[in-house]
C-alpha cells in the first residue's frame, strides 16, 4: 500500500510521463488502423526469459538505441530513443501497481507495447517493429474501456 506521499509522488510522476509522451504525439503521424507491416510482428516475438524486470537502458540496446533519460524517479524512468525505425519512449516501473497506475492516468496515448513492468509508446508502425526484438502485447485502445457501454445512472 502506497503512503499518501508516495502516491503524490507516482501521481507527479505520471503526470511528468503523460506531458512527455503529449509531446511525442504530437510529433508522431500515427494510427491505430495501420496495418502490421511485418509478418513476424504479426505472429509476436518470442516469449521474455523470466528474472528481474530490464531497465530502460537494457530495453533500448535491444533496439539498438542510446536514450535520452527523462524521467528518473523513484518508481519510473522513461528514456525517449530515435532509431532508423522511428521515435518512442521506453518507461519501466519498480512495481506492477505502479505500472498500473501510470496506465490509468495515460491510457489515451495509443498504441503503447507493454511488457513486464515496462511499456513503449510511438508510432503503430514503430511499436509493430519493436515488438519483433522487446516482445510484450501492443495496446491499441484505452484498456479501461468497457467493450459494452454502460447504462447511465438514473
Amino acid at each position: 500500500m502506497l503512503t499518501h506521499s508516495r502516491q503524490t509522488g507516482v501521481a507527479r510522476n505520471a503526470r511528468v510521463v503523460a506531458t512527455v509522451i503529449l509531446a511525442l504525439s504530437f510529433s508522431l503521424a500515427c494510427s491505430a488502423d495501420q496495418p502490421t507491416s511485418s509478418p513476424a510482428a504479426a505472429a509476436g516475438a518470442a516469449a521474455v526469459p523470466a528474472g528481474p524486470p530490464p531497465t530502460v537502458e537494457q530495453l533500448a540496446k535491444k533496439v539498438d538505441c542510446k536514450p535520452q533519460i527523462q524521467v528518473d524517479a523513484v518508481d519510473i524512468r522513461t528514456g525517449a530513443c530515435k532509431t532508423s525505425v522511428g521515435q518512442f519512449f521506453i518507461s519501466t516501473f519498480v512495481t506492477q501497481s505502479g505500472k498500473d497506475q501510470w496506465m490509468d492516468q495515460a491510457p489515451e496515448y495509443n498504441p503503447h507495447l507493454v511488457g513486464e513492468l515496462w511499456t513503449v509508446l510511438g508510432a503503430r508502425k514503430v511499436l509493430d517493429e519493436l515488438r519483433v526484438t522487446l516482445g510484450g502485447d501492443l495496446h491499441l485502445t484505452d484498456h479501461r474501456v468497457s467493450p459494452t457501454p454502460t447504462p447511465p445512472a438514473g
